[in-house]
């Protein structure tokens, strides 16, 4: 696994506590709405839904309708109070806020859910904070209930899209100006000791299958739409 951080120069609590928005691509209503609905298609039903890492609750508010219960849960008190907003907006009374983190939010929760999300979220956790995640989760879930991570960050892809592989404007002498580039940065940021980037960590499909599997879970994997260097992990309990 490769790891964009220091974690003992970097808290993402105290990065987080002041944002207002998510780290979407774009934070327009029409591209949400499409980021939103691709999402839906994946999670596949269900009546309960968990959106562990919300944030400001950009994609919540298009899951609302499509659930009897729905939980949104973050560790930013500014982002929850975004999410409050939206909520209270489009006049929800189906959703609930919780302020907690990957180790509190269990204590919070006393029905089992259908669906239990998190977007973006994979990459804040180490490997040993995944795994208490997905177990946890796993004591949350209704018989046929399923853990869906969306946008994992792939680290060969995430490093190709950093040098500009993706780019219309691509060129093959990109690839050395860029990997050229990229080290400079690295060796600056380390020499400074400072994070290389706010990224956080990525994790192959193989090393997420691994995990989930000491969980009893079955992995599916599925491209994501809108980040080139991103993948979703669909968890469904082997029977």
């Amino acid at each position: 696994m490769e790891t964009a951080l220091k974690k003992s120069e970097f808290s993402w609590e105290e990065y987080s506590s002041d944002k207002k928005k998510g780290g979407h691509r774009f934070s327009t209503e029409e591209f949400l709405a499409k980021e939103a609905k691709e999402k839906l298609f994946h999670l596949s039903g269900g009546k309960t839904l968990l959106d562990f890492g919300c944030g400001a609750g950009e994609l919540l508010i298009y899951y609302v309708p499509n659930y009897e219960k729905v939980i949104g849960v973050d560790f930013s008190r500014s982002m929850l109070l975004e999410a409050e907003k939206k909520v209270m907006q489009h006049e929800y009374r189906n959703v609930d806020l919780i302020f907690a983190d990957d180790r509190t939010v269990w204590d919070e929760l006393n029905v089992k859910f259908d669906r239990i999300t998190a977007t973006a979220v994979v990459q804040h956790l180490t490997p040993e904070q995944l795994e208490g995640f997905i177990r946890n989760a796993s004591e949350h879930l209704s018989k046929e209930g399923k853990i869906v991570f969306f946008d994992i960050i792939d680290p060969k892809l995430y490093y190709l899209w950093k040098i500009g592989w993706f780019s219309q404007n691509f060129m093959s002498w990109n690839i050395f100006t860029g990997a050229c580039l990229d080290c400079l940065k690295r060796m600056s940021a380390f020499l400074k000791n400072k994070p290389y980037d706010i990224t956080g960590n990525s994790y192959s499909p193989h090393l997420i299958e691994k995990i989930a599997r000491r969980s009893d879970f079955h992995v599916e994997y599925v491209k994501s739409m809108y980040y080139e260097y991103r993948y979703h992990a669909l968890l469904s309990k082997i029977s």
